[in-house]
């Protein structure tokens, strides 16, 4: 069963493209017609690439690695924060810091400052510090935090990421390619698909449309991470039977062997 419908698409606004003259070529094959100067997307190819992309993101989930969201657009910002943290995933919505990805040792730098400046501040090192100093510690560390706050358990790599509007976000989906880290997409009709690995059609502008897409996306992650947790408790029990198996098998040995003299 496809993880959404037509209607729920329709009903979301997810059908909306750009302007004509603003189209990209490349995105052809996912536009439906031209209406009022408009392109109007193919929700039936948008559903097709959801239940694609969330079967992938479902696996990824499930061999416990970490996937990066990125929309810095005012509109997806409040959307991908709440759904990233509720999925326990990390995510990027103020400005991509460059380098983020292929330059990932100084960013884990950057993090380590600013957890170093959270224990100096909680052991009281900064106390006797001036007004001044103090100060400017503080607005280093929310403007640190403000950057990479959500990203400061990511301690490698994400194995992929998924991205509001790749035309925006141009330069992380650049980085990623340069890494070979698969790269998930809500690309409108004028952006280019070919950087993209697993391409959603649709409106990327419009809240609704954006929301539906990212629950769709993270309900199949939320599943991937449970089926991960259920199989360690099935792992972890298996490996606690063994022992018991073994002890009985020895006691019913020694029952079997026959009596020395």
């Amino acid at each position: 069963m496809s993880r959404t419908n037509f209607d729920q698409l329709l009903e979301a606004g997810c059908h909306f493209g750009h302007l004509k003259r603003k189209w990209n070529p490349a995105m052809a094959p996912y536009i439906f017609m031209e209406k009022n100067g408009i392109h109007i997307i193919d929700l039936h190819k948008t559903v097709v690439k959801i239940d694609e992309a969330a079967e992938a993101l479902k696996n990824i989930a499930k061999s416990g690695r970490k996937i990066l969201f990125v929309a810095t657009k005012k509109q997806a910002k409040p959307v991908v924060a709440e759904k990233a943290t509720s999925i326990n995933m990390p995510y990027v919505i103020e400005r991509w810091p460059g380098g983020m990805l292929t330059n990932f040792a100084t960013i884990r730098k950057a993090v380590k400052k600013m957890a170093n400046i959270d224990k100096l501040t909680a052991d009281g090192t900064y106390a006797n510090l001036s007004k001044r100093e103090a100060l400017q510690i503080s607005r280093q560390r929310a403007k640190l935090e403000k950057n990479l706050g959500s990203v400061a358990d990511l301690t490698r790599l994400p194995a992929a990421l998924f991205v509001v509007d790749v035309l925006k976000e141009q330069i992380a989906v650049r980085e990623a390619n340069r890494l070979g880290i698969p790269v998930f997409g809500i690309v409108d009709t004028n952006s280019n698909p070919d950087n993209v690995d697993f391409v959603i059609p649709a409106n990327d502008d419009a809240n609704k449309s954006i929301e539906v897409i990212l629950e769709a996306c993270c309900d199949a992650i939320a599943e991937g991470i449970e089926e991960r947790k259920a199989e360690r408790v099935d792992a972890e029990a298996a490996a606690e039977e063994k022992p018991e198996q073994a002890d009985s098998a020895r006691i019913e040995d020694e029952e079997e062997a026959p009596a020395t003299e």
